[in-house]
């Protein structure tokens, strides 16, 4: 089933189902996303029996209401970065310290606002070496302390598509505090339709996405790596999430920056990732970072073509 949350003004908008081809809508079980969620599994049959009526040609056309984010504020946001490629390229580039451990990269990043697809994104300068970052993510239900990896894919309820906006200027100063990041991650922004991962058939796969996620730049195909070169599943950055602690139903968690070994042939889904390999290879970053009135553009496509999550596409503004 395909969810969303239209604006209406309040700070959570309102659930409602969406049609494959996220033309026409019906109103949710339950006012928002973060209520289906603490009651998904009271809720899964009703809202399953709202997906068949749209497949049947039911609800109402979506008109020239808009989306907000899924979740337009969450308990929790949790980014990993599970791409090994992303990692050493970075290494290379900046001659970073390896990180020596074998568990998954995680931080906490802000959670009460997440930007809808459509959102013009204000940043104070671009100075701060302005980014994007294309991203998979899955959002949760209650997950207890101490599940296992295997019992956490139960836990994964809805699949998303992320664009992690960093400040690439902002970043190494505060990466060595190392206290971890503020200023440089400011809010995501998130595509408008949340799927439940039955959507994606073989592409979901030991708890990855086996789909490209494809960026523009101003109109230019900036990258389309593929999800499943992670080294950890979400089901595996679930179970470390959760080691000590337990995870609040609505708990989003990115993949991080989607990344592939061939990115001289695949690109990137960051700027940060491009000037690194132009450093290995001339010495020189070549690609500036995002000016004012630029635009960014994100989506994904089902094994069959289908649009998964709907467009993500913004412009950069001046605060």
């Amino acid at each position: 089933m395909r969810l969303a949350t239209l604006h209406d003004g309040s700070p959570d908008g309102r659930l409602v189902l969406v049609s494959d081809d996220h033309a026409r809508i019906l109103p949710g079980p339950v006012a928002t996303l973060q209520q289906a969620l603490e009651q998904w599994n009271a809720l899964q049959a009703t809202l399953a029996a709202g997906a068949d009526q749209l497949a049947s040609g039911g609800g109402e056309p979506l008109g020239d209401r808009t989306f907000a984010a899924p979740l337009p504020r969450a308990w929790q946001w949790l980014d990993g970065s599970a791409f090994p490629s992303h990692g050493a390229m970075m290494q290379k580039a900046f001659h970073l310290p390896p990180i020596e451990t074998d568990l998954p990269l995680m931080y906490q990043g802000m959670s009460h606002q997440f930007l809808s697809g459509t959102d013009d994104v204000p940043f104070p300068s671009e100075a701060d070496g302005i980014d994007f970052e294309g991203e998979f993510g899955i959002i949760t239900d209650a997950v207890p302390m101490g599940v296992s990896a295997a019992d956490a894919m139960s836990h994964i309820k809805l699949v998303v598509q992320i664009n992690d906006w960093s400040l690439r200027a902002i970043a190494p100063i505060e990466m060595k505090t190392g206290f971890g990041w503020v200023q440089a991650k400011p809010c995501c922004s998130v595509a408008p339709v949340a799927i439940t991962p039955d959507l994606l058939g073989a592409a979901w796969s030991n708890g990855r996405i086996s789909l490209p996620l494809r960026v523009w730049r101003d109109g230019a195909l900036f990258g389309e790596p593929n999800g499943s070169e992670m080294a950890f599943g979400f089901h595996e950055l679930i179970a470390h999430a959760a080691r000590t602690r337990s995870l609040p139903a609505g708990t989003i968690i990115g993949s991080g920056t989607v990344s592939n070994d061939d990115q001289a042939t695949v690109g990137s889904t960051c700027i940060s990732e491009r000037r690194g390999a132009e450093i290995v290879a001339g010495g020189n970053p070549q690609t500036p970072f995002l000016r004012f009135g630029e635009t960014v553009r994100m989506e994904a496509r089902g094994i069959d073509d289908v649009l998964l999550f709907g467009i993500l596409e913004q412009r950069i503004v001046q605060a």
